[in-house]
């Protein structure tokens, strides 16, 4: 029993943040204080604005954190796709590193136990034109202990070889139109090219391993599939956002016509979008971002759903060990799980922002779910300190500005 908390009189008292600023990130980590001397930590997705969960303090001022699914509710409303659902994310985050903790539990045990002790790992890895360097690059990774690994391909290493793409004027140098209108081409010389490399990094990879794709450009859905079909050789792990999410009709285009696993998710906000794309067996992989999806309870909930469609989920992550923990907990908690991302394992103090947890917190590919309440780890205050980002206020200053803004928002009348 925690004799420290009675939950059931909690209430949220205020809302602060520290934006930080670093490689490898570019977050914000708020912190939910109560009426009890509890807290709890959340993160605004990498590139996202910490407005987004400003806005909405007034409505959870004076509510239990230990309602995580009435708060969340209540809140739902103001997220959005990718980045902009940064804030209702954060907020999800740290009511469940607050609820944990007023009743002395892991978060994973809130969302219903764990299916797994420890959380396997790859890691974002630079690219490098040059296929045998890049095959280098991921076989240090699998020296390091990593058993799954990923790698960018696409039109950023073929666009300087003349003949390789066909595309109109000016678009090969804008990413603000969407693939499907850019009337970007691989032509076959840039299809050769891109075997030619997948072939050479496989051949120093070796085939026992899972090796995924990404950033393929902002291609068209033909192209896609001619590129999907020319890979299928090396049995990748899966293809990922070739094409926008919201085409579900293209994703059935694309998974229909090639044998190579494909996946999108990673800007999708809340089940009900995830469901177009399951429904329709559109992709083979469920790719959400705990902190773009919903949070944890809510990802959760998509993978479940997909597991019901036959469809495994990964799970994108590029944040501090704050998002990535509570990432952590939604994979221990989800049967369908498969892999989880990093992008800061060749960034030391990465491990420093946060206590509580071994040193580095991925060890051999893998992180170790927390059995300690809540997310499992607190902040080292010294070394967030070093990372706040100078054009943004400092440690966790008042936020009271934002405590009384009034706006008829409900979506009802």
């Amino acid at each position: 029993m925690n004799t420290n908390s009675s939950p059931s009189q909690l209430k949220i008292t205020d809302m602060r943040i520290v934006n930080l600023k670093g490689a490898p990130m570019r977050s914000t980590i708020i912190r939910i204080d109560t009426n009890q001397g509890l807290y709890g930590l959340g993160e605004v997705r990498d590139g996202a604005s910490f407005y987004y969960a400003l806005m909405l303090k007034r409505i959870i001022l004076g509510e239990n954190p230990c309602n995580v699914d009435k708060v969340f509710r209540k809140i739902k409303q103001f997220g959005g796709h990718a980045r902009q659902a940064g804030g209702v994310c954060a907020i999800e985050m740290a009511l469940m590193d607050l609820a944990g903790k007023a009743y002395g539990v892991p978060a994973y045990q809130l969302a219903g136990g764990k299916f797994r002790d420890k959380i396997r790992c790859y890691s974002d890895t630079d690219s490098s034109p040059d296929a045998e360097e890049m095959g280098k690059r991921l076989k240090g990774r699998m020296d390091m202990g990593f058993t799954f690994l990923k790698m960018d391909i696409g039109v950023n290493l073929i666009k300087n070889i003349p003949g390789a793409l066909t595309y109109p004027q000016g678009m090969l140098d804008t990413n603000q139109v969407m693939p499907p209108f850019t009337g970007i081409q691989f032509t076959d010389k840039g299809i050769d090219a891109l075997v030619d490399y997948v072939s050479t990094v496989r051949d120093i990879v070796g085939y026992e391993i899972p090796l995924a794709a990404d950033h393929f450009g902002h291609i068209n859905v033909e192209s896609c599939i001619r590129l999907a079909r020319a890979l299928e050789p090396f049995t990748l792990a899966w293809l990922e956002d070739m094409i926008p999410w919201q085409f579900v009709d293209q994703w059935v285009r694309l998974k229909n016509a090639t044998s190579a696993p494909v996946c999108t998710g990673e800007d999708i906000y809340l089940l009900e979008n995830f469901k177009p794309l399951i429904d329709n067996q559109a992709v083979s992989i469920i790719h959400p971002d705990l902190a773009s999806s919903g949070g944890i309870l809510e990802t959760k909930k998509i993978g479940d759903y997909a597991q019901e469609h036959g469809i495994a989920m990964a799970m994108h992550m590029a944040a501090t060990p704050v998002a990535q923990m509570a990432s952590v907990h939604c994979a221990a908690a989800t049967e369908n799980f498969m892999i989880l991302e990093n992008h800061a394992v060749d960034y030391a103090p990465w491990n420093d922002l946060v206590m509580g947890l071994p040193t580095p917190i991925i060890q051999n590919g893998y992180i170790d779910v927390p059995e300690t309440p809540g997310l499992g780890l607190e902040l080292n205050e010294d070394v967030i300190k070093d990372h706040i980002d100078p054009d943004s206020p400092g440690y966790f200053e008042s936020t009271e500005q934002w405590d009384n803004l009034r706006v008829n928002d409900r979506l009802w009348s």
